[in-house]
């Protein structure tokens, strides 16, 4: 093969432009297409910049155009050549070269290459097991190089914004203690010490918090977390996050601060202006209104609560469910009465798919009269003023779930959600932003048999409920805040608890002992000993961001080297087994049964 010696590139090839017509340009990329027309031969050159099409003929190049005679796609070349208008009948609109070419007096075949496995453009309909295998391939193509270009650009609009307000970017650990409180670590042994293991940080918490009592006062880091958790389209095993902490500031602050950096990331980056400041919802209020911590807005049909209409109902379903402490709740589908009988059968199958146990509808038909399955049981009069409560007209289509809260909450939720997207309420050009405010501090675990965090041990409890720490702690709500974005949890963070005496509290609140803190926290609770200012912090989930920015479905699409679903990599098949001596340098040793090829 050929070399690039004594060639330097001119510049990239989607940078050639008219006003380079009459120069002589070096240009180096991959074959994209080649097209053979007797004594032209065209080939479309492709690099990250972009494509422009060179022409071989031996009239300007004799050794060029028996090159590439034998070229095929994906060959790499390097060709040198004169900038000329194509001619008025030849200009492709589709190409942002096309009113340009390069007719070639030298090229170089710098490697070859196989057949790849699927084409490399834009829209190909590909297994996804396949593309990542060949992810190298994968990543030639235009659409997967914008998504990273874009997220560098992203990342740098960050940096900038930080920067500018006086915040200093800082390495935290990356081998550190384990600290099994939330998601699963993933653990490394220590073959200097054995037996002994660090963890690979779920965050950057506990030293961000550590660099506050340190007085830097304004840290940030594009930081990579690793959690050994279950899987979907929107997590990895290893993921990245903007994490930022800082002091003597409030809530109001730092929301005001990230509305103010993703303003300036929509406008610097895709151009779109973000209204601020973001509208702020309650917990509480988006749990009751639409089931959800993370609710999209950017429709409304939010949930009433029709459980005190029904109190005095015989009618035995919903009396069951409210005389056992659940609820019943309804959702207003506008201009949906019509719905086919066999759809609303669908979504019963539907709502069961998320714990509940029916499903009951009032359509309002467009001439008054009423398409309901239960108004023998409650009487018509009872129908109309659920309708009139839920706010429903004629047209309209009321859906009713009647169940435990956590069961309606979900269900409803994501009825809600299918309702929307079946009436095309949902606009996919918009990005709705929400602050989700005051968060429960504890949630009960049935498995654990006690109260655990709902964030993390380490945020800070609303003043006033300070007091239910140890005697109630189901009514403790927390400085906590998340960042959604069109329904998807983009960030959250909290003000830090900082007083050693509160921290202390907090612990015993979820079961862990004085001696269990200091084993495991130990070293945070002796710096709060000496001096740590009061703080706050968020992360944003960066893959996830960037996914939302360009309407994507999956973080994948983000990621140069993702994981699959079940925490693998295709390319280099990783997780995989290492030889004995590398166990038996690390002093372990691998029990595992082998049943029906499955590891177990």
């Amino acid at each position: 093969m050929e070399t690039m010696a004594g060639m330097h590139r001119s510049c990239g090839c989607g940078r050639v432009t008219e006003k380079d017509c009459g120069k002589e340009l070096t240009l180096a990329g991959w074959v994209n297409t080649r097209r053979d027309h007797g004594g032209l031969i065209f080939i479309d050159l492709r690099d990250r910049s972009g494509i422009v099409q060179v022409v071989m003929s031996p009239q300007y190049g004799e050794d060029a155009f028996h090159k590439a005679e034998d070229v095929r796609s994906e060959y790499v070349l390097a060709i040198r050549g004169i900038v000329r208008e194509r001619s008025p009948e030849t200009v492709n609109p589709k190409m942002q070269t096309g009113k340009i070419e390069v007719v070639v007096s030298e090229m170089r075949v710098l490697n070859k290459a196989k057949t790849p496995p699927f084409y490399v453009e834009d829209g190909i309909d590909v297994d996804e097991t396949v593309r990542l295998k060949h992810r190298y391939i994968d990543l030639r193509r235009p659409e997967m190089q914008r998504n990273l270009i874009m997220r560098h650009k992203i990342v740098h609009e960050m940096r900038q914004f930080l920067d500018a307000h006086d915040f200093l970017e800082v390495e935290t650990p990356i081998l550190t203690k384990s600290t099994p409180e939330g998601a699963r670590d993933y653990l490394v042994p220590s073959r200097v010490n054995p037996g002994k293991f660090y963890a690979l940080p779920q965050s950057p918490q506990l030293f961000k918090q550590l660099l506050m009592v340190s007085g830097l006062e304004r840290y940030f880091q594009i930081a990579r977390c690793f959690r050994d958790e279950d899987l979907r389209a929107d997590r990895q095993p290893e993921f990245t996050q903007l994490d930022i902490e800082l002091s003597f500031e409030d809530q109001d602050f730092i929301l005001d601060l990230m509305e103010h950096m993703m303003q300036r990331i929509f406008k610097n980056v895709l151009n779109v202006d973000i209204q601020i400041p973001f509208k702020r919802i309650t917990w509480d209020d988006a749990m009751n209104l639409y089931g959800s911590d993370k609710p999209d807005l950017r429709f409304d049909m939010h949930f009433y609560d029709i459980s005190d209409l029904l109190r005095d109902t015989g009618f035995k379903v919903f009396r069951n469910v409210l005389d056992n402490g659940g609820i019943v709740k309804a959702i207003t589908v506008k201009g949906d009465a019509a719905i086919p009988r066999r759809e609303l059968d669908g979504l019963v199958d539907y709502v069961g798919n998320y714990g509940a146990k029916g499903l009951a509808w009032i359509g309002l038909n467009k001439d008054g009269s009423l398409k309901c399955q239960i108004t023998k049981f409650l009487g018509e009069d009872k129908i109309r003023e659920i309708g009139k409560f839920c706010e429903a007209e004629n047209g309209d289509l009321i859906l009713i779930i009647a169940d435990k809260p956590k069961v309606v909450a979900q269900a409803l939720g994501e009825l809600r959600l299918e309702m929307a997207r079946r009436m095309n309420l949902i606009d996919e050009n918009e990005f709705c932003f929400r602050w989700v405010t005051d968060f429960p501090m504890f949630e009960y675990s049935e498995e654990d048999k006690r109260w655990v965090a709902e964030h993390h041990p380490f945020t800070a409890p609303r003043d006033e409920d300070v007091q239910y720490l140890l005697t109630d702690p189901s009514k403790v709500y927390a400085k906590a805040y998340d960042m959604v974005l069109n329904g998807v949890e983009a960030g959250g963070g909290s003000l830090r608890i900082y007083q050693e005496e509160l921290q202390e509290k907090v612990f015993k609140a979820i079961g862990i002992t004085h001696e269990e803190a200091q084993e495991k926290f130990g070293f945070l609770l002796d710096a709060f000993r000496y001096g740590a200012p009061p703080h706050a912090g968020i992360a944003l989930g960066l893959d996830r961001l960037v996914m939302l920015m360009l309407r994507l479905g999956s973080i994948r699409d983000v990621i140069a080297f993702p994981k699959t679903q079940s925490a693998i990599d295709q390319m280099t098949q990783a997780p995989s087994e290492v030889v004995d001596m590398q166990l038996k340098e690390l002093h372990i040793r691998v029990d595992v049964k082998k049943e029906k090829n499955l590891l177990i």
